[in-house]
């Protein structure tokens, strides 16, 4: 197998807007929980506290994203540069951890969205319960 010096920066275009994304959610889950925290001192709700636990959580998965997809770019860039010193047996291989970084990346990414649509199905059932009253 060959591997061209243009077919790790193939990757650059697509991890630079995961990351991207990653950091967009990381940011508003941050600004939810500090709201959350802000009325949780002045309530001390336990359902609030499950929320900000769920979304400490989403965050955790967030920053191992971002480490994953960083970890693909950083690996993609290495690949390049063993290309241009034509050590293509290593480059393949360091592309190949590249690519394994990116799935664990998106794998994460998964895991991270069913947990966020638990805890919105969780969130919604109170409603769905009333209505189901009336």
């Amino acid at each position: 197998m060959t591997l061209n010096i243009e077919t790790p920066a193939l990757l650059f275009s697509a991890t630079s807007l995961i990351l991207l994304a990653y950091t967009n959610r990381f940011l508003t889950i941050a600004q939810i929980i500090r709201s959350l925290k802000k009325t949780y001192d002045e309530e001390h709700n336990k359902t609030i506290y499950l929320q900000i636990k769920n979304l400490n959580l989403r965050l955790t998965l967030i920053r191992y994203m971002q480490m994953f997809g960083v970890l693909c770019l950083f690996l993609s860039v290495f690949a390049m540069l063993l290309l241009f010193f034509e050590i293509q047996l290593f480059a393949i291989y360091f592309f190949g951890l590249s690519l394994l970084s990116l799935l664990l990346s998106l794998a994460i990414s998964f895991w991270e969205i069913s947990i966020s649509v638990n805890a919105l199905k969780l969130h919604l059932s109170d409603l769905l319960e009333d209505k189901s009253k009336i």
